[in-house]
């Protein structure tokens, strides 16, 4: 490893001095006084800079899973990475918005109308989190990828459905049958969602506790919404009660995103505190703690 390699990417060495240029001439000799262990911190820094990743130890080639990068399992360091994590920005998209729609839901304040998450929607649970979930793609991510671009999607056809005198989808279906049929395919679209968000919370089991109740709570919300659609009261009207639960449940996975949020954004250098994921003793690093496993020499 040479001098130059690490200034070149995190760009802590002023350019064009003599301080850098004697350092570069000199490489052979400053590596000579390195321990191990500064190499190796040396070798993570010019990796991903001095963020979380940077404290990784070279003889463990995979990451335990981690909500803050939207990985539910064991991950490979990302090397030489060109742009920022985007998992953090995506779960911001999707917990304010489902913040608004779950206190909507819940009769907050006796709103009860929707329409007020159309813009929210659009701009910030969908556009912003589907461009989190192409990033993700970019990185390698394929849990990210898939799971923030289909969140972002389905918040872009939440807000086609809702815009109020755009796309005329809910007078549509009235005019031609009944608001029933409306209901009923309202809750068609939740119950595909709830079973969408199951087969992700599978992959979450051996993750972290955070990680896992983001989409356990968000599962119950869609699970909820989709039978108060479905199974109307007496009246023929959304099931009132089990639409407060589901948009409780909805609340809980806004705050459990922003939760995951902020564990990938505070480390050791913006913070006095990092932010604990829980990690389920049956996950790879819950064996590693109780020393049931070596992941040292993972592929």
């Amino acid at each position: 490893m040479s001098i130059e390699a690490n200034t070149s990417y995190t760009g802590n060495a002023p350019n064009g001095t003599g301080a850098e240029k004697e350092m570069s001439g000199h490489s052979g000799g400053i590596n000579r006084h390195m321990t191990h262990e500064e190499h190796e911190t040396a070798k993570a820094a010019a990796r991903f800079g001095y963020g979380p990743l940077a404290h990784v130890s070279s003889q463990q080639d995979r990451l335990p899973a981690f909500g803050g990068e939207f990985q539910p399992g064991l991950y490979r360091q990302v090397k030489d990475r060109k742009i920022a994590n985007p998992a953090p920005m995506g779960l911001c998209g999707f917990a304010l918005t489902t913040f608004v729609l779950g206190l909507i839901n819940m009769g907050t304040a006796g709103v009860t109308t929707p329409n007020i998450v159309v813009g929210a929607a659009f701009g910030y649970g969908g556009l912003v989190q589907l461009l989190a979930g192409m990033w993700e793609m970019a990185v390698g991510n394929t849990f990210g990828a898939t799971a923030l671009s289909s969140y972002g999607g389905f918040w872009i056809a939440f807000g086609i459905i809702l815009t109020p005198g755009g796309f005329a989808i809910e007078t549509t279906i009235e005019t031609a049958q009944d608001a029933a049929a409306f209901r009923n395919s309202f809750g068609f679209f939740l119950m595909g969602w709830f079973i969408f968000t199951f087969l992700l919370l599978l992959a979450t089991l051996r993750s972290t506790v955070a990680f896992f109740s983001l989409f356990f709570t968000l599962d119950m919300a869609f699970l909820l919404l989709g039978i108060a659609y479905l199974h109307p009261n007496a009246a023929g009207m959304v099931n009132t009660p089990v639409e407060k639960a589901g948009g409780f449940f909805a609340l809980l996975a806004a705050f459990l995103a922003w939760y995951n949020a902020l564990a990938g954004i505070l480390d050791d250098s913006n913070s006095f505190f990092i932010v604990p994921v829980a990690h389920f003793p049956w996950s790879v690093k819950g064996l590693e703690r109780r020393g049931k496993l070596d992941n040292s020499k993972a592929a």
